[in-house]
């Protein structure tokens, strides 16, 4: 210090008030530096949990991880196309045995019904 008041109990209690805003400031630094690494750390740890997934304990039904979830995702699609595959023969003309060609030849036997003169 520059300017000392002569008292020489002022001026230790001013050096220890400094000392002590010194060391809160620090300590509250620290402190919060902490708490955003913590919160940090848990997101990753949140993150890691939904990847892998957990297992089940009392109380807490497991969930499956990502990877296991798009494995379950493709097999879905995969049905959902062969299911699609399997409409699609219906609704376009092919050897007489889809959808599509019964309603043509009911179309057809209606067409000649309608088209015969009454007797």
């Amino acid at each position: 210090m520059s300017a000392a008041t002569g008292v020489e109990q002022v001026d230790a209690a001013v050096i220890w008030c400094a000392a002590l805003v010194a060391v809160t400031g620090a300590v509250t630094v620290v402190w919060r530096a902490t708490r955003a690494a913590r919160r940090l750390a848990r997101r990753v740890d949140e993150f890691v949990d939904d990847w892998q997934g957990t297992e089940a304990r009392p109380g807490v039904p497991g969930r499956p991880g990502v990877m296991a979830r798009l494995v379950d995702i493709e097999q879905q699609i995969a049905g959902t196309a062969e299911q699609l595959a399997a409409v699609e023969h219906e609704l376009h003309p092919n050897s007489g045995s889809s959808l599509r060609d019964a309603v043509d030849r009911v179309d057809e036997r209606t067409r000649q019904i309608v088209d015969d003169p009454p007797p």
